[in-house]
């Protein structure tokens, strides 16, 4: 059986997207209508830094389409830590905010760790038993983002597995030194892609693409998909995952 497969990009303000990939003259306020029904997902990362009033969530729900999934990056205030299980007040004040708001359409929470976070065992069973299945009434999926070869161990793996949360599948041609690790810890996968170039029209190569495209077929056999292209070149993100929507197809 294949699960579904959500296919988007980081973010949907991006002044360079102008004209390229939103029409001339589609207005900013319209720009999150438009995104959403060329793509399927799309990471809210302004979360990392801060966070938003309830009007906002179920503003973005509201411009959105059915079937369409965000996912979320979590507070930089919950993970950038030396010790992890201390982040209970930030996390109760990050997942607060009204994020439940966007209901079937809140898709998994990425948390970011800082590339020079090891991998502590203790510290991490301690910060994932923090982390709450549901939150009023709305199930909530976790997906973890981590960036330091220590890290690439069975006992993590068997770490995440426990508590059911991803190991994020992040692949980034500038930084090699980040561990790609590629897991089924969860009922989903979470990948970043962070390769996309501006020489190429829609971010990658055909055989690139093509390549993508198997591997994501792949995930998408053991569970549901949540893939994002990131960083790169930004401005050919929104190119490149529609290229990968039409192969998917």
């Amino acid at each position: 059986m294949t699960h579904p497969i959500h296919i988007g990009v980081g973010g949907w303000t991006y002044e360079p997207w102008r004209g390229v990939f939103y029409p001339e003259g589609l207005t900013q306020k319209r720009e999150l209508e438009f995104a959403s029904r060329r793509l399927t997902s799309i990471e809210i990362n302004g979360t990392y830094y801060s966070t938003f009033k309830p009007d906002s969530w179920l503003k973005w729900r509201d411009e959105t389409p059915d079937g369409f999934v965000f996912s979320v990056k979590a507070s930089r205030y919950c993970t950038n830590r030396k010790v992890l299980s201390d982040m209970g007040e930030s996390m109760d004040r990050f997942l607060g905010q009204g994020l439940t708001a966007l209901g079937d359409r809140l898709g998994p929470i990425n948390w970011q760790f800082m590339a020079t976070k090891k991998f502590d065992p203790v510290d991490f069973d301690g910060f994932l038993k923090l982390l709450p299945a549901e939150r009023e009434g709305v199930r909530l999926r976790h997906a973890l983002e981590v960036r330091h070869g220590s890290f690439e161990t069975p006992h993590f793996y068997e770490l995440a597995a426990r508590y059911g949360c991803a190991i994020v599948y992040a692949e980034d041609d500038e930084a090699p030194e980040w561990p790609r690790i590629d897991q089924p810890t969860a009922d989903f996968t979470y990948a970043r892609l962070m390769s996309s170039r501006e020489d190429e029209s829609t971010g990658m190569k055909t055989d690139e693409l093509d390549a993508v495209a198997a591997r994501t077929r792949g995930w998408a056999d053991r569970g549901e998909v949540f893939a994002y292209f990131i960083a790169g070149a930004k401005v050919r993100n929104p190119a490149a995952a529609e290229a990968l929507i039409a192969r998917l197809r």
